[in-house]
């Protein structure tokens, strides 16, 4: 059985080339229900990307923007991205176990990309 996140803040290490080091991102953190299903409805932006767990699937009704996607297999190595226009609704990815969020065209400039492994980090405390 995998970990059980609690909703909160942190960080997401995203592993880059041989030799390049890691690109850190600001994390929201949505682990409860009813922070996975608000996600980033409502919302005019994202500082950053917010992590849903467990899901395998998202929608974009009733967002204001689009945004992209990336879906992360148990082990947290992406195994898909997509961006996605507000009013839609996303297939569930078989092997997902989280996906992330994030305004469109930013995972591209951290490096997200299918095979990338990608690490969180919980920020103790408020």
């Amino acid at each position: 059985m995998g970990r059980r996140w609690r909703d909160g803040r942190g960080a997401l290490l995203v592993e880059g080339d041989a030799g390049a080091g890691s690109v850190r991102v600001p994390l929201e953190i949505a682990g409860s229900y009813r922070a996975r299903t608000k996600g980033l409805l409502g919302r005019d932006s994202v500082d950053g990307a917010i992590l849903l767990s467990p899901a395998n699937s998202v929608h974009t009704l009733r967002m204001r923007m689009p945004i992209d996607v990336a879906y992360l297999d148990r082990r947290f190595v992406v195994i898909a991205v997509r961006t996605m226009r507000a009013g839609r609704i996303g297939l569930p990815r078989l092997r997902s176990r989280h996906v992330l969020e994030a305004e469109a065209g930013a995972m591209a400039g951290w490096g997200v990309k299918v095979g990338v492994p990608v690490r969180v980090v919980e920020v103790r405390g408020r």
